[in-house]
């Protein structure tokens, strides 16, 4: 695991701690620490490897079983390490600790701690919880559909055991390749593929797709993951030169739903503004007659007059961007089709 915690958080030096100035664990064991184990490792002559504690609330991260030795022994000092970061990674860190050494945890400890591992980090893998927590990538995918995660922790993109983020299904990184490509219609397949997380192959289909006018993502991926609205932009006939298609008829709900599940505009200034600006219009129908029920008449004109202006202004940014997009599209159309430079080495003579 390339984005170790015990690596990345936990200091290399080691200090001797006043055993009475050390709170207990918050400790992944469900039934807390074995008394039983504790006298064993007393009784032993071995030193006590150092223990972890949370420099922040010095409270013990890994370790309480030598800690309670330390006392059984009669000692007042023990040897440990200082660890920084949140309370919800200290969690994790003592869940990776106690899976490499001392008493295994039980299988209803690595269930709980898998649990709070997802509700505090979603964003993490299948794979990557699996790994700190012992159990199987399936597992930890079972108990995920178990777990009560709030709507805003449901992203597209999972963050694997390399610390790579990439999209959690086929669907939503062709989309991601998509909306690089009309970001920077110049870029090559390399960078395409490296900015939304896919492979060269998929990256060079979506380009082409694009191309030709067709929706990023096939009929085939949309009907298999049905949650994935179509994409906007090139619809399914190729557009007239100069001009975009005009978007597939989905409901004011799905597009601003799909553009919310869009790293590109989350991820961004300015892509969060729009977002929030068009939220703000997702009205249903009773509460837009309840909008003009509450006109006074006095200020009836006045907010005829203020919706129009509103109105014209969001058509203009329309058009705008509709003309911006358009001119981005006919460029990539006349940028040169061959294959990058590094696709060429791979070709044979008879391709």
């Amino acid at each position: 695991m390339s984005d170790n915690l015990h690596t990345r958080l936990v200091s290399r030096d080691t200090r001797s701690f006043l055993i009475s100035s050390l709170l207990s664990a918050d400790s992944p064991r469900l039934a807390g620490e074995s008394e039983e184990h504790a006298r064993t490792l007393a009784e032993s002559e071995a030193p006590l490897p150092p223990i972890v504690v949370n420099r922040s609330t010095m409270r013990v991260v890994d370790g309480m079983h030598r800690l309670r030795a330390a006392s059984l022994r009669g000692d007042r000092y023990i040897e440990g390490r200082f660890v920084e970061g949140t309370a919800e990674d200290a969690f994790v860190l003592a869940v990776e600790l106690n899976a490499k050494h001392g008493l295994p945890l039980s299988r209803k400890d690595r269930n709980a701690a898998a649990r709070r591992i997802i509700e505090s980090h979603p964003h993490w893998s299948d794979r990557r919880i699996a790994s700190l927590t012992g159990l199987s990538p399936g597992a930890v995918g079972t108990l995920r559909g178990a777990v009560d995660v709030p709507a805003a922790a449901h992203l597209s993109l999972r963050v694997g055991r390399d610390g790579r983020a990439r999209p959690l299904n086929s669907s939503s990184g062709r989309i991601a390749a998509s909306q690089v490509i009309t970001e920077s219609p110049t870029a090559s397949l390399r960078e395409i593929a490296s900015r939304a997380g896919v492979a060269l192959a998929t990256a060079r289909d979506v380009r082409n797709r694009m191309r030709m006018g067709l929706d990023p993502v096939p009929p085939k991926l949309r009907a298999a993951e049905p949650d994935c609205a179509p994409a906007a932009g090139p619809g399914p006939t190729a557009p007239a030169p100069g001009s975009l298609p005009a978007p597939a008829a989905v409901s004011y709900e799905n597009v601003l739903a799909r553009m919310r599940r869009d790293p590109s505009l989350r991820m961004s200034q300015n892509g969060r503004t729009l977002i929030h600006l068009l939220l703000s219009q997702q009205l249903q129908d009773d509460q837009w007659r309840d909008l003009v029920a509450g006109v006074p008449a006095h200020r009836a004109v006045d907010v005829v007059h203020a919706a129009q202006l509103a109105a014209a202004r969001w058509l203009k940014f329309a058009a705008e961007v509709r003309v911006d997009k358009a001119q981005a599209h006919v460029q990539a159309r006349t940028e040169d089709a061959a294959p990058d430079a590094g696709d060429l080495r791979r070709l044979s003579p008879g391709a």
